[in-house]
């Protein structure tokens, strides 16, 4: 199973995309698991997650949070901003598979 997790000021923008990417996955028939979280929340679940998506609006956070996590083989990446935007879940679901299948 997959863990992703999605970082965003206040956790809620992510959290309509998290139910986008759901949907996604279920037409894949693959079992991921994504949460959202705010920045304070990141570790609750960063030590399960195989990738750190970031909202665009906390993007200037990925140099601090591949300091923390990219030695873990934890890759950091901005979701990108129209794909946020026009909560495109099943685009930025697979983007992270393809970053996870890359980063291993």
């Amino acid at each position: 199973m997959k863990n992703i997790l999605l970082v965003c000021a206040a956790g809620m923008s992510t959290s309509m995309l998290v139910n986008k990417m759901e949907e996604a996955a279920k037409e894949k028939e693959e079992e991921i698991n994504i949460n959202a979280s705010s920045g304070g929340d990141v570790s609750k679940y960063i030590e399960d997650a195989h990738i750190l998506l970031l909202g665009p609006q906390v993007s200037y956070l990925k140099k601090q949070y591949e300091s923390d996590y990219s030695s873990k083989g934890i890759p950091v990446e901005v979701i990108d901003s129209l794909d946020y935007g026009t909560m495109n879940g099943k685009k930025v679901l697979d983007w992270a598979l393809n970053t996870i299948e890359n980063n291993n």
